[in-house]
């Protein structure tokens, strides 16, 4: 009888989690009727939001570090595609790092991760996006840090001659080429932080270097993997297991009758939570990310699947900006 009180208990914690998730995320970005009238109520606090990024961006001095910065960031809260389109601006570039902030790791402070593609720490140092990089982009050197213009100063230090900023567009005190990536469903909620999803008003996107968008610009091809292994159809049964921002997104790529948990961004799985999900879902096929799986790894589920990302671009799409700036730095 206690067990049975405790599964339940369990259950509704877990749900109730899961809940408040998908409800913060539709209404920052999708919001019912009853959610805009809270975000008509937070106006005030958008305001002053907007007031504090406008005096920060009017106060900064950009420096320039020596070297190409490319940063690939987005306006809204949460994913838009940005760690794919690092990997392939990144992926055939000579002596390039990566530097990021590292978000859901337990460390704190700058870390080498990878040093041109030898991994020197684990994921809890590194965090989920952080180790992706690592192993997608194995001859870059990947280096988190809170602070970015460290970062970057390390990178140089380590003979790097290229650096990509994920997520670095408001860092204004960086002199950087600027890459701003627009999601495929633009949100119906176009206010601030706290009234919206947008970090920076909308209006924004006109002062960035490249704007790319994805279902114009780029598209994401995904194929499915077991034991690293490419498979051409998905089994019945399937429950997708995730951590991402918006995971609702995914499931465009799935069969219809796809079950989901989601937890919040970033969020590091124990072994209570897999326990529960494995057991309360025993009758189905785990799925997830490639971000997912490198902390999923670890807790050996037996049969999981892979959702492999990839991004196809236009061929009418024109980087000759974005390398004009590479090479200015090669003749200075």
């Amino acid at each position: 009888m206690c067990v049975t009180k405790l599964s339940r208990s369990l259950n509704l914690g877990y749900n109730l989690k899961q809940n408040i998730v998908l409800w913060v995320e539709e209404y920052l970005f999708f919001p019912t009727p009853f959610q805009k009238i809270i975000s008509l109520l937070l106006i005030p606090l958008t305001f002053i939001y907007h007031l504090i990024i406008m005096i920060k961006r009017a106060k900064a001095k950009s420096k320039d570090f020596g070297l190409p910065v490319i940063s690939v960031g987005n306006l809204i809260v949460g994913g838009s595609g940005k760690t794919p389109v690092v990997v392939h601006l990144a992926q055939n570039r000579k002596y390039s790092a990566v530097v990021l902030r590292g978000y859901g790791r337990a460390s704190k402070g700058l870390y080498v991760i990878s040093d041109k593609g030898q991994i020197i720490e684990d994921i809890t140092v590194s965090g989920d996006e952080a180790m992706l990089l690592a192993l997608q982009l194995p001859s870059a050197t990947i280096i988190v840090s809170e602070n970015r213009e460290e970062g970057i100063l390390k990178a140089k230090e380590l003979n790097c001659e290229l650096v990509f900023l994920d997520d670095g567009f408001s860092k204004y005190n960086i002199q950087k080429f600027d890459i701003l990536l627009r999601p495929l469903k633009e949100p119906t909620n176009i206010m601030c932080l706290p009234s919206g999803g947008y970090r920076e008003p909308k209006m924004m996107y006109t002062t960035a270097d490249l704007v790319l968008q994805e279902g114009i610009d780029f598209k994401r091809v995904v194929s499915y993997k077991q034991n690293q292994k490419e498979i051409e159809k998905l089994p019945e049964k399937l429950l997708l297991l995730t951590a991402i921002s918006k995971a609702n997104r995914l499931l465009d790529f799935l069969p219809q009758d796809t079950k989901m948990v989601a937890f919040e961004d970033h969020h590091t799985f124990t072994k209570n939570e897999i326990d529960h999900v494995l057991t309360q879902y025993s009758q189905y096929n785990i799925i997830t990310t490639a971000k997912d799986m490198v902390k999923l790894e670890k807790f050996k589920i037996k049969d999981l699947f892979l959702m492999d990302l990839s991004l196809d671009f236009n061929s009418s799409v024109n980087f000759n900006s974005l390398e004009n700036y590479i090479k200015s730095y090669k003749t200075k």
